[in-house]
């Protein structure tokens, strides 16, 4: 599984998912949308009580409402997953840097972690989601009105100023208060614009009945939003997977192109120590001059492809440095005396493959993703439902009037106190319907891009174990192979020197169990990078 396939993916996943968001119903008949309440608010009334749910900084709250309601958080590391050392200063120059220390793929990975420029970039997509949380809450927010209207000329002339506030509440409807004056010489039709001397004050509430309830678009936005900030964890997450699956990679062709450099130059000194004895042979008579001139065009063959061997071990380093950094993010290239061996291939236990499949289903993003996706889906539904339910809202206002009287009755002069129900029904309602319908079947879309998901998790599962098999069955053969042909190298070497051989037949098996060495090398850079498929199919790497 590469980070390519588990980045497009994800991103299938959400295309295909996630279109309209113009539906809704009763929280009452819909724990989705209970969890995504509590998930935002517990006894939020007011703007203030929302404010603090979606601020900026972490967003402790939301997640700690959300956990109690069942939304599912990206958890921190398991203990299945591989830990990753801690950077800290003191210690950084213990292995930071191009010294002599062994560079492990565990250093490789923990720079990753704490320096790897793409996945800083990748975590200010966190901040992005908490800006469009923070955006969402703004239907709450605490509204300032004032009107100036004035008739300066004309028969009747009027001049009616007004000031007053509008806070929207949480759970539907909103409250309001003010001040405004009238005065001038009113049309007979419009005295209750005019109030008394200094002024008329005004408080309300406006409460919805049966429609806007339990939800209304400004929480369904904000629900929405909250799983949205959610959904960038998995993307984080599918990145670092790919991000560590690929420093893996490299760093383990670095390792490789090491072993290669060694044979190479292994080879060419078993040339160079023949090179004295030959001559010193030529010199006595024993052997004829082309033996010699064979041998060193031996050597300078094998100078040529040590010189080959370690370019690639060096460009393969370069490589490696763009993920091995130090604490301030500088690539580092490590040296040659900081290559580690290869370590023994061990092999993974048939017994584990079950759970290991559980653990994928339970860690891989995609799954998260596909939660995340119904939880919105739900929030849809329950809107699109509420859209069929009738507007009817309750409003109660208190006035009262303050000054001097404008008439000789002070009409206005007592407390006021009103009290209205304004009903709104749709009859078709064909919008809401139509709604419910599209979103019914996205739910069927993703019931079944679900099923697929989980048997693509299992396939990956079980095709990077079957790897991981045949290719320790292949290091293993190859060891085998190695230890044959260094044998037959040695034998012949001895009876080259006894005069038993010539240098062609030394020539060859010194060529064959270089050969075999090679596909030693190559058989474990096939295993380990096989483990790293196998760790990215876990879904190990992830955030706290």
């Amino acid at each position: 599984m590469t980070l390519r396939s588990l980045k497009l993916s994800i991103a299938l996943i959400i295309c295909g998912c996630a279109h309209s968001r113009n539906a809704t119903v009763d929280s009452s008949t819909n724990p989705a949308v209970e969890a995504a309440e509590t998930s935002i608010t517990e006894s939020s009334e007011t703007l203030e009580d929302v404010s603090h749910l979606v601020a900026p900084a972490g967003f402790e709250a939301v997640d700690e409402a959300a956990q109690q309601s069942g939304v599912e958080i990206i958890p921190t590391v398991e203990e299945r997953s591989p830990s990753v050392p801690e950077i800290q200063e003191s210690e950084a120059p213990e292995w930071w840097g191009v010294g002599n220390e062994a560079v492990l793929l565990e250093h490789v990975i923990a720079s990753v972690y704490q320096s790897y420029p793409l996945l800083e970039s990748a975590l200010y997509s966190r901040t992005i989601a908490a800006g469009e949380q923070l955006a969402a809450s703004g239907a709450f927010d605490l509204k300032l009105k004032a009107a100036s209207e004035n008739g300066p000329t004309g028969f009747y002339q009027t001049y009616r100023q007004s000031v007053g506030l509008v806070q929207p509440i949480y759970h539907g409807g909103e409250a309001f208060a003010g001040y405004r004056i009238g005065r001038g010489d009113f049309q007979p039709w419009y005295l209750e614009r005019q109030t008394n001397g200094s002024g008329e004050f005004k408080a309300g509430l406006a409460v919805p009945l049966a429609r806007n309830r339990d939800i209304d678009s400004r929480r369904a936005d904000l629900w929405r939003s909250n799983y949205g900030r959610q959904l960038v964890e998995p993307d984080i997450q599918a990145q670092l997977i790919g991000f560590v699956q690929e420093a893996s990679y490299i760093y383990w062709t670095w390792v490789a192109a090491g072993e290669n450099v060694r044979i190479a130059d292994r080879v060419l000194q078993l040339a160079m120590d023949r090179t004295e004895r030959i001559s010193r042979q030529v010199e006595e008579g024993l052997l004829d001059p082309p033996e010699l001139t064979d041998n060193l065009r031996l050597v300078a063959e094998r100078r040529g492809k040590l010189a080959d061997a370690e370019r690639k071990f060096q460009q393969t380093a370069i490589k490696l440095s763009l993920y091995y950094r130090d604490l301030n993010g500088a690539p580092l290239v490590p040296s040659p005396k900081s290559l580690p061996a290869f370590p023994d291939p061990l092999l993974t236990a048939p017994e584990s493959l079950n759970s290991d499949i559980q653990i994928a289903l339970e860690q891989r993003p995609e799954m998260y993703v596909l939660n995340m996706i119904r939880r919105q889906l739900d929030v849809d539904y329950a809107e699109s439902q509420n859209d069929l339910r009738p507007n009817i809202d309750a409003v109660v206002a208190g006035s009262q009037d303050i000054g001097e009287p404008t008439s000789s009755k002070n009409d206005k002069g007592q407390f006021e106190l009103d009290a209205s129900i304004f009903v709104d029904v749709p009859l078709q309602r064909r919008k809401a319907q139509g709604k419910m319908q599209a979103i019914q079947a996205k739910i069927a879309q993703l019931s079944a891009k679900r099923r697929l998901t989980e048997d693509k998790i299992v396939t990956d599962v079980q095709s990077a174990y079957a790897g991981l098999v045949s290719a320790y069955e292949q290091v293993q053969q190859a060891q085998e192979a190695v230890e044959y042909a260094e044998d037959l190298a040695r034998r012949e070497r001895l009876n080259f020197e006894q005069g038993a051989s010539d240098l062609l037949k030394v020539t060859l098996r010194e060529q064959y169990a270089a050969e075999a060495a090679a596909k030693v090398v190559d058989a474990r850079l096939l295993y380990f990078q096989t483990q790293a498929d196998y760790r990215a199919a876990l879904a190990q790497d992830r955030l706290p």
